[in-house]
């Protein structure tokens, strides 16, 4: 199920890939002679291709990808980007809130290393699927800086302790430690890569698209609501949904024992 070019709308040299298969869009980072370093004009490139894959009806679910053997190197900090002045263009925020805030899950398909910005896009994602022979790592102190606007989203995954020690130390950690830390769902072998991909895409076609943009509503919102004020909106929200069109297709389904309407046909 994974998207490797069909349907293509970018030119290869394009700096951000865009393809759709089977309601599947596919955004590749494509600076691989720069590590996918995060320019000016790629961050705009992929905060633009992530709009446009969610507001496309026919695309279910989002996949992040990169070319080349690393997924993302954080800033460029090599850059002369005659762009990075122009106030119409996308920053790295507008790319974490188009993905928390849109509709449709994001997967992430890390197919190499991810070093400081990159590990937050690789923490932004919804699922997370790394190569186990990479590395991940925040090295922002080790050139003076430090991941402020990364720590939004990757604080949301990491406990303290282990936030105190990848923050402060900069040291770049397998990804079998990732996923221990929770900065990653899954580690696999490499050739594995795009099974486990495949899987999770599976798993997220059987879900209706309402109720996927539902749920990560739930994820995005409950944590940030006092407990009495949490069961109150959620209350409603779900006598909304149980309500819906959505859910009466599905529920019919259920109970014929037949597939819901927006599952694929194998």
């Amino acid at each position: 199920m994974t998207s490797k070019g069909t349907e293509s709308t970018s030119p290869a040299s394009d700096p951000i890939l865009y393809a759709i298969e089977s309601g599947v869009a596919t955004i590749t980072l494509n600076r691989p002679e720069a590590k996918n370093a995060l320019s000016p004009t790629l961050v705009d490139a992929l905060a633009r291709r992530l709009e446009q894959a969610q507001g496309d009806d026919d695309v279910r679910v989002i996949v992040l990808t990169n070319v080349g053997n690393t997924f993302c190197a954080g800033a460029d900090l090599k850059s002369t980007d005659a762009t990075t002045e122009s106030s119409q263009q996308k920053s790295f925020v507008d790319v974490f809130r188009i993905v928390l805030d849109g509709d449709k899950p994001v997967v992430g398909r890390i197919d190499g290393h991810a070093t400081g910005g990159g590990v937050g896009l690789v923490a932004v994602c919804d699922i997370s699927v790394m190569r186990n022979d990479a590395l991940i790592g925040f090295t922002e102190v080790r050139v003076g800086v430090a991941p402020a606007i990364i720590s939004v989203v990757c604080l949301q995954k990491l406990s303290k302790a282990d936030a105190s020690e990848l923050f402060l130390t900069g040291e770049r950690i397998s990804p079998d430690r990732a996923a221990d830390v929770r900065l990653i769902n899954t580690s696999v072998d490499p050739e594995d890569l795009d099974r486990e991909v495949d899987h999770y895409l599976t798993m997220l076609m059987k879900g209706g698209p309402n109720a996927l943009a539902a749920s990560k509503e739930l994820i995005r919102r409950v944590p940030t609501m006092e407990r009495h004020d949490a069961f109150r909106w959620a209350e409603a929200r779900s006598r909304e949904l149980f309500h819906s069109e959505e859910a009466a297709g599905g529920i019919a389904a259920f109970r014929n024992r037949e597939p819901a309407p927006w599952v694929p046909a194998d």
